[in-house]
């Protein structure tokens, strides 16, 4: 995947734009990210807030290592998959940002 490929599935999958990076955050704090993508030039690094505030990497890979998975509906490669509760956080990501589209707050 390349990175436009990737924000494109990360921003249409409960990802949104915050601080620089695309984020997943927190239901209960919408305005502070909890999972972001990092991107550098060749690679995008997954990381993960500690309760302390510290980000922790999950995992760092090349944009050609990264692949898509039509079953499971996620890029495979980034780490995504090592992070529990994840589907649900975007789930919960998404339907929070569609339904700030019917109140009109974003």
């Amino acid at each position: 995947m390349t990175k436009d490929e990737l924000s494109a599935w990360a921003l249409s999958n409960g990802w949104q734009e915050l601080g620089g990076f695309i984020s997943l955050v927190r239901p209960t704090k919408p305005s502070e990210a909890i999972v972001r993508m990092v991107f550098k030039t060749t690679v995008v690094q997954l990381e993960i807030r500690k309760p302390s505030g510290k980000w922790d990497k999950v995992k760092s890979e090349s944009f050609d290592k990264i692949v898509y998975d039509d079953d499971a509906e996620l890029p495979r490669g980034i780490g995504l998959t090592t992070i529990s509760g994840l589907t649900r956080l975007m789930q919960d990501n998404k339907d929070r940002l569609a339904f700030s589209k019917f109140s009109g707050k974003s």
